[in-house]
């Protein structure tokens, strides 16, 4: 949410030589400000003032790292990290003199590119990248007599990593995240951020580049599943998980689109204990840049800037009244019911498949035509079935369970693994193709059913929502509120 600054008068409040202009945001350590700054022959500059909370400002402590660490910032000359142009101190009240990058920070393109779908791999291993590089050169940085200078971050986070509209990926806060880590004070003034840090540092032991390391790891893992890693309801609760480290495999979440190979790579960076992860950030890019070059994910610039404008023109739309809009507003609500379902080969020491994955997804279309159902897509080992309610809920969602139970048998016959999810859901259906607009393979309950067929591969049962269960007369054990997007919930079913 943007403030505008204005003075009794109308006009911009006057900070020292700056005009703030709007206030960006507001956090536990500083207040920021889009500013403008005048010099000579009507020069003017836009650039971001950051003004540190008049409360800190009383810490002696806090004040002495900050002017520390922020002069080790200034000198932090890199084209993926916010530049610090000056230190200083007005009325009172310290400040920091930033570039502005006009843009978005992670945390915000994250969560409003949910409409859009699961966030693109691709882009998601560049800006790790590119986040990579910024802190390979910090975490390397020497001082005039060539010693190590050990700079750490300390808060890697999705609002310290800002994506520009030029698809530029910067990493900002150098030193006033440090100066609050290692201030006495430091619970007051990152509170909110335990969810990214490392083991070591909720529990106040040595950290070294590693620890920023495992953070950008938290950063990758939840924009490619959209699932919070360490996040819970309460602060000892949120530092209990970083403590464990307990990490859930990400192809839970996303198996079509994470490898076990990049799993690999995000289970390493996740480590529990330092020595246990990449080395240094050169390591970590190595083995990512690996990856990408393997599977193919490459992406540049560019194609992160042409992401930002789809998904700013995406959050407009929604919020306009677009001729499309209003024409889909038009259609009528449909009510349906959705499986999918995969199949996993056995490990070769248990069993062997005693039928392909393409007659076993042969046999499965015929389970859902017999039941009324239609097969929408269909590859080798999967299937995405939909039933559309024109008799009831309650019987349409019976239907989609007793196939659903049939497909699980025939899986089990053949030796297979089953990752199966039921979901319902309101669509509006175009009478031209009886298909959703465009994009409605990640949508509603399609995405739904998908996601909860992943998170059931690790437990070989059919998951059902909350209205299936409620619905259907079979038995059915609760698995719990799941999280799914972001601040989205849902309640879990499995079937008895």
């Amino acid at each position: 949410m943007l403030a505008r600054v204005t003075r009794s008068s109308g006009q911009p409040e006057v900070f020292g030589k700056y005009h703030l202009l709007e206030r960006i945001a507001v956090g536990g350590m500083a207040e920021v400000y889009r500013a403008r700054a005048y010099g000579t022959a009507g020069f003017e500059k836009i650039l971001v003032i950051k003004k540190v909370l008049d409360h800190l400002m009383a810490d002696e402590e806090f004040k002495r790292l900050f002017i520390d660490e922020a002069k080790i910032a200034e000198s932090l000359h890199h084209v993926n990290i916010v530049q610090v142009w000056e230190l200083g101190e007005i009325d009172g009240h310290y400040f920091m003199e930033m570039e502005y990058v006009h843009g978005l920070d992670l945390s915000r393109l994250v969560s409003r590119a949910r409409n859009l779908g699961p966030f693109p791999v691709e882009l998601a291993l560049f800006i790790a990248a590119e986040v990579l590089k910024a802190l390979q050169f910090a975490h390397s940085r020497t001082d005039a007599a060539g010693a190590p200078m050990r700079i750490v971050h300390c808060d890697i986070s999705p609002q310290n990593i800002l994506v520009s509209y030029a698809g530029e990926v910067k990493i900002t806060d150098f030193g006033i995240s440090r100066a609050a880590f290692q201030s006495r004070t430091q619970h007051e003034v990152i509170r909110g951020k335990y969810a990214y840090m490392s083991p070591e540092q909720v529990d106040g032991k040595p950290i070294d580049g590693r620890s920023d390391l495992f953070s950008l790891g938290i950063v990758l893992y939840e924009a490619l599943t959209g699932h919070r890693l360490f996040k819970a309801r309460s602060r000892d609760e949120t530092l209990s998980r970083v403590r464990r480290a307990d990490v859930p495999p990400p192809r839970l979440y996303r198996s079509d689109d994470i490898s076990e190979e990049l799993e690999a790579f995000l289970l390493k960076a996740l480590a529990r204990r330092p020595e246990a992860r990449f080395r240094d950030a050169s390591e970590m890019f190595d083995a990512l840049a690996t990856i990408v070059v393997r599977e193919g994910h490459r992406a540049t610039n560019n194609d992160v800037a042409a992401y930002l404008k789809q998904v700013i023109e995406s959050a407009t739309t929604r919020k306009g009244d677009s001729a499309p809009a209003a024409s889909l507003k038009a259609l009528p609500p449909t009510a349906v019911v959705v499986l999918a379902a995969e199949a996993a080969p056995p490990p070769r020491a248990i069993a062997a498949p005693r039928a392909s994955l393409k007659e076993l997804a042969a046999e499965w279309s015929e389970i859902v035509t017999d039941a009324g159902g239609e097969i929408w897509e269909s590859d080798e080992g999967s299937v995405l079935a939909v039933w559309i309610a024109k008799g009831g809920l309650k019987d349409t969602v019976e239907r989609a369970v007793r196939t659903a139970e049939a497909i699980q048998r025939s899986a089990t016959d053949a030796a297979y693994r089953l990752s199966a999810g039921v979901a319902t859901g309101i669509v509006r259906l175009r009478s031209d193709s009886n298909r959703p607009p465009e994009g409605w393979e990640l949508a509603g309950p399609f995405y739904l059913a998908r996601w909860m067929m992943n998170l059931s591969a690790h437990r070989g049962r059919v998951l059902v929502t909350e209205i299936a269960h409620k619905k259907m007369a079979g038995s059915t054990q609760r698995l719990g509120r799941v999280a799914i997007q972001g601040n989205r919930y849902v309640n879990l079913y499995e079937l008895g």
